[in-house]
């Protein structure tokens, strides 16, 4: 198995399922976004430029995806942390994802990658 493979794979549940749910849902935004093993994490690109990432935060154990371009968005579920580009969006493994808010995000964040 590759190391991508073995980050989502050797997770305990539910973390796991969550961050299997979260490659979907980032994977089915946009036919050009592709999976990279990057900085020993699994990240998403955009047309060859980093996008996204997902990870699981160190000091409270919740899965995250870490939007690159994140610096350009002011909502309030975003966390900056000490990150100067990139902020994160929590989540909480034992509840539901908020697909719609997830989903807008990634499409606002593909706007800021010109064609």
């Amino acid at each position: 198995m590759e190391k991508m493979d073995h980050f989502y794979l050797d997770r305990e549940e539910p973390i796991k399922s969550c961050l299997l749910a979260l490659r979907e849902i980032i994977l089915r935004q946009n036919p050009e976004i592709s999976a990279a093993w990057k900085y020993g994490m699994p990240f998403f690109c955009f047309r060859g430029k980093m996008f996204c990432y997902l990870w699981v935060h160190k000091k409270i154990g919740q899965p995250y995806l870490g939007i690159v371009e994140g610096k350009h968005f002011e909502q309030p579920f975003l966390l900056q942390e000490k990150r100067s580009r990139m902020k994160i969006m929590l989540f909480d493994p034992e509840e539901d994802l908020p697909l719609e808010t997830i989903e807008s995000i990634l499409q606002q964040a593909l706007q800021l990658y010109p064609k």
